[in-house]
């Protein structure tokens, strides 16, 4: 997710199908690309839903220089992709808190039978 201006631009990044799977393995995506990205459009927060093809957003980070790139806590020993680049140029970063048991791995757990409850 990344934001520009004061709060006014929420622009959405996500991975198109072929990233997902590298990155989620050959069951994921479970719903395709335009799927994805008509579900995120249709909120009224969203002003703008892009995709990438890239294993992470850096490129598309650069292109939009955000004021606030948003991610998720999970993502604080990680390191976030494009935080260099977003402090460089004035802006900041903002871990997210996750909610126990609304991820997608964590949902299809629970399709399955299993007990996740992690983010």
């Amino acid at each position: 997710m990344f934001t520009n201006g004061c709060f006014d631009v929420l622009l959405v990044g996500i991975n198109d199908d072929a990233s997902v799977r590298r990155l989620k393995g050959p069951t994921r995506p479970v719903n395709p690309l335009d799927d994805r990205m008509t579900m995120l459009a249709a909120l009224e927060m969203v002003d703008a839903v892009t995709s990438f093809g890239e294993d992470t957003p850096a490129k598309i980070v650069e292109r939009v220089t955000p004021d606030v790139l948003v991610k998720g806590q999970d993502w604080a020993d990680k390191g976030v992709v494009g935080r260099e680049w977003v402090e460089a140029h004035g802006g900041r970063v903002v871990l997210a808190p996750l909610v126990p048991g609304r991820s997608t791995t964590s949902i299809l757990e629970r399709a399955k039978g299993g007990q996740a409850t992690s983010c």
